[in-house]
């Protein structure tokens, strides 16, 4: 099992810049998990695609159905959104060094994976990577030069 953010989990879909690397450490791993959260960021960022024309509508809504039937199969794991998540995401922000700057969506998704009982996470997004640490999680950028 491993653990994507969005950046990565759009990256199963749509050819963005090192698509290539984040679909072989698929290859690897049976299932992708995320917080739920990264399912709704996944579907506004394909969107997003969508509005600045680099999807059709109907490549649009055959990416959200193959993202739905890989979820019915089970290739995707959807963390809940739980209390302990929550109350991490609280303390985390509570403990935070005034320099580390930690979106609440970056700070969800390191609760998330940590209180799922993940090491690691995989992302290409700088501040969730910096703030990794903090939640006791290995951050992992393939994509980095």
């Amino acid at each position: 099992m491993i653990y994507f953010d969005a950046t990565f989990l759009v990256r199963l879909y749509f050819d963005d810049p090192g698509f290539g690397k984040v679909r072989a450490l698929v290859g690897n791993a049976d299932t992708v998990s995320s917080s739920i959260l990264g399912k709704m960021e996944t579907e506004a960022a394909l969107h997003r695609k969508f509005r600045e024309r680099a999807l059709t509508h109907y490549a649009l809504t055959e990416i959200n159905q193959q993202l739905l039937d890989n979820s019915a199969d089970d290739l995707h794991q959807w963390l809940s959104l739980t209390p302990a998540v929550m109350n991490r995401v609280h303390a985390a922000f509570l403990g935070l060094p005034a320099n580390v700057f930690l979106r609440t969506g970056d700070a969800i998704h390191l609760a998330t994976a940590a209180e799922a009982g993940f090491k690691e996470i995989y992302s290409n997004d700088r501040h969730l990577l910096a703030a990794a640490p903090l939640f006791k999680l290995k951050a992992i950028n393939p994509l980095a030069k």
